[in-house]
């Protein structure tokens, strides 16, 4: 190799250099090759030949985390063993206790796959009185007076294991559980479905029926007692996440959803209605991207509750107009108006959710009645309401809900003024309101209706924005577009000249 590109190899780290290389041992230090202690000592290696600690090689790197996991086993199983070794010395007190037992005459060994192995001294009475899987096979040697030797290879935790064998020597395994955590009483039962021991089983049953889980031990569980075939108490363990025996969980979750929201939309206070309207949102949103989930939302008892909405927002505009400022308080009943439109913009957003808002645009075109009443009163009172055509826009804009041409235009035609009114109040009013998403939202919708209609509200938008300025929806994107299509692009309708042929030919075989 050249010179050269040893010197290379040696700057990337990938070859130490061999004049700067000390190896070290208790008893002595070997130096360099080239110093003799008579010489004078060789000088300090300068800054461009000193060793850089911040940049080992990749040998050294590779060596470091095999160190460093080679540590982390070696003290897993050093961890290991102190619990084994806990165990045993249990044994060994149960044993002594129990004196009447005698001498232990089986020498049973448990092995791990990765070959480590514990041995323990047991009695053979109290295997065969408390496993069945025991009972089976030691059954075959019933010579008194001789010792016998059983070897349980391939476990997955000698841990689990040793502490299972211990359990059978316990007289109160309630008490002996206590502390325990639910994937440690998941090994437990494990083990003492699999050699058949019927009170560990009972017990470590008992004890996941009376804690509490989390979310993550919640799966363990299901998961673990749907592999293991037992019966008896498995049924009453899982009663707090199954209902089979319930009646059919869709009308059961529809009335439980009926009177949650109607809940909500009458709650008195108004944060804790804030905190269970997100609670309640997040919670069906999870469900909608859950395919498999058997929860499923009415759409009768959504459009019910819409209609609670507007017999309300028509029962309180209808006293906003009667009212001569001495019956009732104008910012109370500016509350009220408020909450009620909130209320039924809550449920449009879930129909949304659920692409169940298609009937919802004819329906809320169709409130004639409101929307008159809405004309008759104060903006300050009826802002909140337009909120809820601007929701729809976007929607219909972002193709989240798929409604017909003749739809489309009746919303605009019964609602878009009141939006124009109220669009300067709704954007000082509220932070939350994205003056470009409504806008964009009603550029996109005015966009899909014909061009006539298109040119009939555009037209009359011009003007109002030119009065009005910032308090009017700015959408001359739309304007833009719809220009265009009417003046320069004048696409009309012209047959399909574009005909498909198709050539059959042969070819010679």
């Amino acid at each position: 190799m050249a010179s050269r590109e040893v010197s290379a190899m040696i700057k990337q780290g990938f070859i130490s250099d061999p004049t700067l290389s000390l190896s070290f041992s208790p008893s002595r230090t070997t130096l360099p090759r080239h110093y003799s202690p008579s010489s004078s000592p060789p000088p300090p290696p300068s800054e461009s030949t000193r060793p850089t600690q911040n940049n080992p090689t990749l040998f050294e790197m590779m060596s470091e985390e095999n160190l460093r996991g080679s540590k982390t086993l070696e003290e897993s199983r050093r961890r290991t063993q102190r619990r084994v070794a806990k165990f045993l010395s249990e044994l060994n007190a149960y044993s002594f206790k129990n004196g009447g037992l005698g001498p232990s005459d089986v020498r049973l060994t448990v092995v791990s796959r990765d070959g480590h192995r514990v041995s323990m001294d047991v009695h053979r009475r109290v295997l065969s009185e408390k496993s069945r899987f025991f009972a089976d096979n030691l059954s075959q040697r019933r010579e008194k007076g001789v010792s016998h030797t059983v070897e349980i290879s391939e476990c997955d935790d000698v841990e689990v294991y040793v502490e299972t064998v211990v359990l059978m020597y316990c007289d109160d395994l309630k008490r002996r559980l206590i502390g325990e955590n639910v994937t440690k009483v998941l090994a437990l039962l494990q083990v003492s479905a699999a050699i058949m021991f019927d009170a560990g089983i009972t017990s470590c049953l008992e004890y996941l029926e009376a804690v509490p889980w989390s979310e993550d031990e919640e799966e363990k569980v299901v998961s673990h007692l749907s592999q293991l075939e037992l019966h008896g108490s498995i049924p009453e363990v899982l009663q707090r996440v199954s209902s089979d025996s319930e009646p059919s969980t869709s009308a059961r979750s529809d009335g439980i959803l009926m009177n949650l929201l109607g809940g909500v939309l009458q709650a008195k206070d108004d944060k804790a209605r804030r905190e269970m309207k997100i609670l309640i949102s997040r919670l069906l949103r999870e469900d909608s991207v859950d395919d498999d989930n058997r929860f499923d939302v009415s759409k009768d008892t959504l459009y019910h509750l819409c209609h609670r909405c507007f017999s309300a927002l028509v029962l309180c505009l209808s006293e906003a107009i009667g009212t001569d400022g001495s019956k009732r308080d104008r910012g109370v009943l500016m509350a009220e108006i408020a909450r009620e439109a909130d209320n039924l913009q809550w449920i449009v957003d879930i129909l949304i959710e659920k692409r169940m808002a298609n009937d919802f645009v004819k329906l809320w075109a169709d409130q004639r009645e409101l929307a008159e009443l809405h004309s008759k009163i104060p903006t300050m009172y009826r802002h909140e309401i337009s909120r809820i055509t601007a929701q729809l826009c976007i929607a219909i804009g972002r193709g989240n809900i798929l409604v017909p041409k003749e739809s489309r235009f009746l919303l605009l035609s019964t609602w878009l003024d009141a939006l124009y009114e109220d669009f300067g109040w709704m954007r000082r009013a509220y932070k939350s309101v994205d003056k470009k998403l409504v806008e964009d939202g009603l550029s996109r919708t005015i966009l899909t209706l014909s061009l006539r209609q298109q040119q009939v509200i555009l037209l009359n938008w011009f003007d109002r924005y030119l009065n009005k300025g910032d308090d009017c929806p700015n959408i001359q994107r739309a304007f833009e577009v719809w220009w265009r299509r009417a003046f320069i692009r004048q696409y009309t309708d012209v047959e399909d000249g574009s005909q498909l042929q198709i050539t059959v030919c042969s070819y010679p075989t």
